[in-house]
């Protein structure tokens, strides 16, 4: 091992506060791996909440992994950051994945272990329980599926001490796996059988904590060294019943609950005695029954607030006023779509002058910059959606005075959500749209932003992907969209396959997992944005309303939703989005 990889593991440290050292005597040994660089994984609030939790255990000491590029490049082993050890010195390897492009990382983390990627070849030795969970396994986990023992459906507090009771049995790994089939929400692909028509078949339900636990979801590391700076993060709320068609987690973390507000006002006092900025974290902040009342006094107690995204129906202006008092330089309106019509289609029925309300407010302000986020390519969209996006930004420069930025992100279909049977839009014609709105733009200096839709295709193919996917993974060296289109050739694939339609009627590898929300509902949201209609929504504070099969009776119909919810975070960007 090199002394460099060493040293650098060292230097973060060094700059770390709230980082937890364990003597590893007589303990179970746990990797919390994300696949990503330090600087976007410490960016995870899920993570940070993983890495206390699983440290509350006496028995248990939970170091942290990460992808890192300089380490794989020079030949380095994969070793965790806090003593340094390597990975396969660990009992068990548990791995949050928030991104479909992440799968790349994974790949490499796997190679970099040194330890055989696909589970059936782990079938015989002392290797590592190899486990998975985050967004992108409630979403659809078939295309990293074989090289998981076991994979968590949703929220993974709700069955983690008994995969940990489990771990520390020393079982046989034919016993364990076994043994793991039989939890609530662990799928365990070796043991379970991939095609929706076996007649074995069945859907993994999706957990989702009801009740709170002993726990805190907020920042438990502190570092300079991530999009946040040292920022104190505290989760207000979880989930979302807006019914965007195209937003995977307005849909995986069904139903909407809420931190009671004077839990939150208490997990905010001592970070605002140490003078760290508070960033609220939930999937729409201002959707949170109590955000005025929690603006107010956080800003008459002094602290200085970042929030992950927000809404403009309504605006919470004591909630913007306290950011821009906050210092915040950028305020971020999310049309996501030109026009109203197809708004209507994406169930964001958000009238244009509700969006101009907040941008004015932005202008009164003084923000000195403001971002508007729009995707390109939605199922029906025209070419006159995209002028739409032009006249709105022309618009919104007559209202709002200094720097505009706009986002002109490629639709990507994600499983579990209406638009998971929508045809993604081919790259050339995404492509010449987004050149569209930069030459359209530009002479009005306003920058435009695009992701790349080479790449948008190559992230649809693994959002809607089979389990075929796992050897087109391993099968590149460097990633890059050529050799991922080489390796899917060579595997006798292609992505026009994974890209095209798909039949509402007709069976699809993401139906291991059952996210609670009826197929009969999502069917009916994807008829209706075919008829440009608006679909339903749970208001925000909903008790639970039983239409989309999220919420159960138990749950639903309690005196108060936010009584005692339990809460975990997905890993949110932290921004100051107002996504309307």
């Amino acid at each position: 091992m090199k002394w460099q990889t060493i040293a650098r593991a060292k230097a973060r440290l060094a700059k770390e506060e709230g980082t937890l050292y364990k003597d590893w005597g007589g303990k179970l040994r746990v990797a919390l791996a994300f696949p990503n660089d330090y600087y976007v994984a410490m960016s995870s609030l899920a993570l940070q909440i993983l890495y206390r939790r699983l440290n509350d255990f006496a028995d248990v000491v939970c170091e942290r992994l990460f992808w890192d590029k300089m380490a794989i490049t020079q030949g380095e082993p994969l070793i965790s950051l806090e003593s340094q050890r390597p990975a396969d010195a660990f009992d068990v390897l548990a791995f949050t994945i928030s991104y479909e492009m992440d799968a790349f990382n994974l790949v490499a983390m796997l190679r970099q272990s040194g330890m055989p990627p696909l589970a059936e070849d782990r079938q015989q030795g002392e290797w590592p329980l190899f486990i998975a969970g985050g967004p992108v396994v409630s979403m659809n986990p078939e295309p990293i599926a074989p090289f998981f023992d076991a994979m968590v459906i949703g929220e993974g507090e709700e069955v983690l001490e008994d995969i940990l009771a489990l771990a520390r049995a020393n079982l046989p790994r034919p016993a364990l796996l076994e043994a793991l089939t039989h939890l609530p929400g662990v799928y365990v692909p070796l043991r379970h059988p991939a095609d929706p028509t076996d007649p074995t078949f069945h859907p993994i339900e999706r957990l989702w904590a009801r009740e709170y636990g002993a726990y805190q979801p907020v920042t438990a590391v502190y570092t300079p060294d991530t999009e946040f700076g040292n920022m104190h993060l505290i989760e207000i709320a979880r989930g979302c019943g807006r019914g965007c068609r195209f937003c995977l987690a307005g849909y995986i973390y069904r139903p909407p609950r809420e931190q009671p507000l004077a839990r939150i006002l208490d997990w905010a006092q001592p970070a605002i005695k140490q003078g760290r900025r508070i960033g609220l974290v939930s999937a729409a902040v201002s959707d949170y029954s109590h955000i005025n009342e929690l603006a107010i006094i956080l800003r008459r107690q002094g602290a200085r607030i970042s929030v992950s995204s927000m809404r403009t129906d309504p605006l919470s202006v004591p909630l913007v006023e306290a950011m821009a008092a906050s210092g915040t330089k950028t305020l971020t309106v999310a049309p996501e779509a030109g026009s109203e019509r197809l708004r209507r289609v994406i169930n964001k029925p958000q009238p244009e002058a509700t969006l101009f309300a907040a941008i004015e407010l932005a202008e009164k302000l003084h923000f000195p910059h403001l971002k508007l986020y729009f995707i390109v390519g939605h199922p029906s969209e025209t070419e006159a959606d995209i002028q739409a996006i032009v006249d709105f930004t022309l618009e919104a420069k007559k209202r709002f005075h200094r720097q505009i930025t706009i986002n002109a992100t490629p639709f990507v279909p994600k499983a579990q959500t209406p638009f998971q049977w929508a045809a993604m839009m081919p790259a050339k014609t995404l492509k010449k749209r987004q050149v569209f709105l930069q030459k359209a733009l530009a002479r009005h200096q306003v920058a435009v932003r695009a992701d790349s839709p080479a790449w948008a295709e190559v992230q649809g193919v693994l959002a809607r992907g089979d389990r075929r996917l796992a050897r087109v993974l391993l099968a590149i060296d460097r990633p890059s969209v050529r050799g991922f289109h080489n390796a899917l050739a060579e595997q006798g694939l292609d992505a026009g396959s994974y890209l095209a339609a798909r039949d509402p009627a007709a069976p699809q590898p993401w139906q291991v997992v059952s996210p609670n929300v009826r197929l009969s509902f999502l069917q009916k949201e994807w008829r209706l944005a075919k008829a440009t209609q608006v679909g339903h929504a749970c208001p925000p504070g909903a008790k639970g309303c039983l239409v989309c099969g999220a919420c159960d009776p138990a749950w639903a119909f309690r005196e108060e939703i936010s009584s005692g919810t339990e809460i975990i975070s997905p890993s949110l960007p932290l921004t100051t989005e107002v996504i309307p």
